[in-house]
């Protein structure tokens, strides 16, 4: 038994030096996928998704008087630099930095929207946004239900980088999706590149409810794509097919969106196998019914985030999939996600829900 723990010990000591060794080659742990069909016609530029979270701003301030765009460090473009030179072609009335405040960040919004302004609020961390929670969940989200559609605040877009970079250890690289998701009133969404980032921001920016727009950040560099340089929205609470199968179905966003593109590739090639995969795009409110559709087709289903297991989106999908598709499932509802615990900085690679173990779960729901 002592030589067994010792022998435990030393490979679990190799690992995590190994690890650690090679922390930073293993932290992007995706494959950019990029979108090769755009939803409308004509000019399109080379963007990656900063540059076209840039471009819907520009197109909002250009076209609305009223829009206000506010955070931390906007003015001179922010940490990400999304809002890089839209303080010098609009003036700082328009396009401004606030204190580091996040709850007034998110109340100063409330009031501008409720008032009739068009606000655009970043938040610098998704990590960060936990002090503006209150306003956003029992103010913003119960507007117009408590005043009986009187006034309302859905002009308000609050925007948030989110999710892991790599390097961001445990305040910067968590995925609060999950904790919006439990306030109706809300829409939160979560892009996969630049062409559905411009899209959803500017149907964002339009909706007569607030919402909370989520980006993840590794993503703003890292994701380049044609994208139409016009105006054009997308559709909020509708989900995106991007391969069909019958095998099983694989759903994510964000980021995470990638991995399971990948990962179905994998089980194409190696399993001679094709599965759908589908880009939630809307967390709330999100498409129930095309998912459904598609594991009723497949009768397997695989969920996979970068937020903790434990309340994460994810199992919001399986108790829906249970209860909606329960005799068509060949297996049981698998989630691939993050742990239960804090967001660790040189274990990144053991925390995030990679290719690998997506792939691994898809073959144990394939064999069940």
């Amino acid at each position: 038994m002592a030589s067994l723990v010792t022998k435990n010990t030393t490979l679990l000591i190799k690992l995590i030096k190994n690890v650690t060794n090679n922390s930073k080659r293993l932290s992007s742990h995706f494959i950019y996928y990029p979108d090769n069909e755009v939803p409308v016609e004509g000019e399109t530029a080379k963007m990656n998704m900063m540059q076209a979270i840039n471009n819907a701003m520009d197109i909002t301030l250009k076209n609305d008087p009223t829009a206000v765009l506010f955070g931390e460090d906007v003015g001179f473009g922010g940490v990400f630099r999304c809002s890089l030179g839209l303080q010098e072609k609009y003036g700082k009335d328009r396009v401004f930095n606030t204190p580091l405040c996040e709850q007034g960040i998110a109340g100063f919004g409330i009031g501008l929207a409720t008032a009739g302004a068009t606000a655009i609020a970043e938040i610098q961390f998704a990590d960060y946004i936990f002090p503006a929670f209150d306003q956003i969940v029992n103010e913003a989200a119960k507007a117009r239900y408590r005043s009986g559609g009187q006034f309302a605040c859905g002009a308000l877009t609050v925007r948030s980088p989110c999710s892991a970079v790599g390097h961001g250890a445990l305040y910067h690289s968590q995925s609060p999706e999950a904790f919006f998701a439990h306030a109706p009133g809300l829409r939160v969404v979560v892009p996969r590149g630049p062409i559905t980032a411009k899209g959803l921001l500017l149907s964002c920016i339009r909706e007569p409810d607030p919402c909370i727009f989520l980006e993840p950040k590794i993503l703003y560099r890292s994701a380049n794509e044609e994208v139409p340089v016009g105006d054009y929205t997308l559709p909020l609470g509708k989900a995106q097919v991007l391969r069909e199968g019958d095998a099983a179905t694989l759903i994510a966003w964000g980021t995470q969106v990638h991995v399971l593109l990948e990962v179905a590739d994998m089980a194409k090639e190696k399993l001679g196998v094709m599965c759908d995969v589908i880009d939630l795009q809307s967390i709330l409110p999100w498409d129930e019914e095309t998912v459904c559709n598609s594991v009723k087709k497949t009768g397997r289903c695989v969920i996979s985030h970068e937020a903790p297991l434990t309340s994460g989106f994810g199992a919001e999908i399986a108790a829906t999939v249970q209860e909606q598709c329960f005799l068509h499932l060949e297996a049981p509802v698998s989630r691939v996600c993050g742990w239960d615990a804090p967001f660790p900085h040189v274990f990144e690679p053991l925390y995030l829900p990679d290719k690998w173990r997506c792939y691994q779960a898809l073959l144990d729901t394939l064999h069940y």
